[in-house]
């Protein structure tokens, strides 16, 4: 059995009580973490390409830490990362076209009340894509992304967690715009940092309350 190796010690994984701190310092815990964090921000120097690579990095993150595994290193198999990555970019699309569609109709027809409404409801997609994300990671199963009805009991069966993850994503948002500081390049930088702890915020909760998780080794190096 091979020596655990300090630079990639998972001390934060997805059995860890959720908390700020944790979320927070998830994506920063050891050495080979940040390096990830800085390659992501290097990617996203490629228009479209680099946002959809580092989506299938996070899914990848996840992926492992399921399994059992440790959540880095995951910057491998491009070509897959992107696969994943388009995946779920088209299970975005999927929930928020219906209130893009009601938007632009309300547009159309100078409707106030039909723009609201559409804006309603595009939030509401926002709000239920955590919902199927988590469970598409497990197994990578097409099928969860486009099941709103599973998404949405999903999301009721996850109750108040669900929106304490949420609260933990939001605050994490806020503060990566501290990177538009100076010449505003640190924040591709903070960009990683918030979308890692959002991503480990809401597989945290999904993963605790419906058990997709194996047991877990702290190492690559111990399993």
């Amino acid at each position: 059995m091979a020596e655990p190796s300090q630079a990639n010690e998972q001390r934060i994984h997805l059995a860890t009580p959720l908390s700020l701190r944790t979320s927070f310092a998830f994506p920063l815990q050891s050495r080979l973490a940040r390096r990830e964090v800085l390659i992501g921000a290097a990617l996203l120097l490629l228009p479209g390409v680099g946002w959809l690579l580092n989506m299938g990095h996070r899914i990848m993150m996840v992926h492992r830490m399921q399994h059992g595994e440790p959540a880095w290193p995951s910057w491998r198999a491009p070509g897959e990362l992107l696969r994943h990555g388009l995946v779920t970019l088209l299970g975005m699309l999927y929930w928020h076209a219906p209130g893009a569609l009601v938007i632009a109709l309300g547009a159309r027809l100078e409707s106030t009340g039909t723009m609201a409404a559409g804006g309603l409801l595009f939030a509401c997609g926002t709000v239920a894509v955590p919902g199927y994300m988590t469970h598409y990671c497990r197994d990578f199963a097409v099928r969860e992304v486009f099941s709103p009805v599973l998404a949405v009991r999903r999301i009721r069966g996850a109750g108040g967690a669900y929106w304490r993850a949420w609260a933990i994503a939001a605050s994490a948002l806020i503060l990566s715009f501290a990177g538009l500081a100076g010449f505003g390049v640190f924040f591709l930088v903070t960009s990683v940092w918030f979308w890692q702890v959002a991503g480990f915020s809401f597989a945290s909760v999904f993963t605790q309350t419906y058990e997709l998780h194996a047991p877990y080794s702290r190492t690559s190096g111990s399993r």
